[in-house]
Formats: structure tokens, C-alpha cells, sequence
């Protein structure tokens, strides 16, 4: 017996997994060649914080709770307290995971409700005035 659709996660909703994996590979291919992201991030691979991202949007979303499970809490801005991320980087994010969203099927509502979450994040994690 399948659930009224009301009573399906956003994770499920928008195709699960696979569809919060293709976002995040998007997203990252961006900001492997962005000249204000990538020095943010430290690793010379971008794998593992791509891995990361992908695990905290889907728990987030309403997915599996592996994100909290290996690593805990988010604490977002703690995490990213020793990176310093400005207006320009915040625009730069914004501007990949637009593209990283544009590359997925979502309807106009569903693509809505995951942007307005994500320009509220970013705005959010800026930490040095530019």
C-alpha cells in the first residue's frame, strides 16, 4: 500500500538520493573552478566535502540520518566559522547551486521551497564583512 502523497518527505518527493546526488555533483563541479570557492575549501579533493554536503541535504530534506550518525549536530556556522565567507562568496555559492538546481527536474513549487532554503543558508554563514 503506498502513502497519500501528502505524507511523502521532500526527499522523496523530488527522487531521493539519486536526485540530492546529481545537485551536489553540479554544484561541485561549479565550485572545483570558482576562483572565490575553491580556496575555501582546504582539501585537495573535493570528494569528501561534497560526500558531506550530499549527506546533510539529504537528512535535512527528510532522508536517511547517516550526516548525524558519522558526524553529529550540523552547527553550521561553527563548521564554517574558520573559513571567511563574505557577500562575493555567498553570490558565488548561490550562483552554482542555481545552475546544480536548473540541472534537475523539480517543479516550479518543490524547486521554490529548496532555493528559498538555500539562499536563507547562505545569507546565514557570512561571517566577514566584504
Amino acid at each position: 500500500m503506498t502513502e497519500p502523497s501528502g505524507a511523502q518527505t521532500y526527499y522523496e518527493e523530488i527522487g531521493g538520493f539519486e536526485t540530492f546526488r546529481r545537485i551536489v555533483a553540479k554544484f561541485y563541479e561549479g565550485v572545483a573552478g570558482d576562483e572565490v570557492l575553491r580556496p575555501l575549501y582546504p582539501e585537495e579533493d573535493l570528494g569528501p566535502a561534497e560526500e558531506r554536503f550530499l549527506l546533510f541535504l539529504v537528512q535535512y530534506w527528510g532522508g536517511p540520518s547517516t550526516y548525524s550518525e558519522q558526524r553529529g549536530h550540523p552547527r553550521l556556522r561553527m563548521r564554517h566559522a574558520p573559513f571567511p565567507v563574505d557577500e562575493r562568496a555567498r553570490d558565488h555559492w548561490l550562483q552554482h547551486f542555481r545552475t546544480a538546481l536548473d540541472s534537475v527536474s523539480l517543479t516550479p513549487e518543490q524547486d521554490q521551497q529548496f532555493w528559498a532554503y538555500v539562499t536563507h543558508a547562505a545569507t546565514f554563514m557570512i561571517n566577514t564583512p566584504g
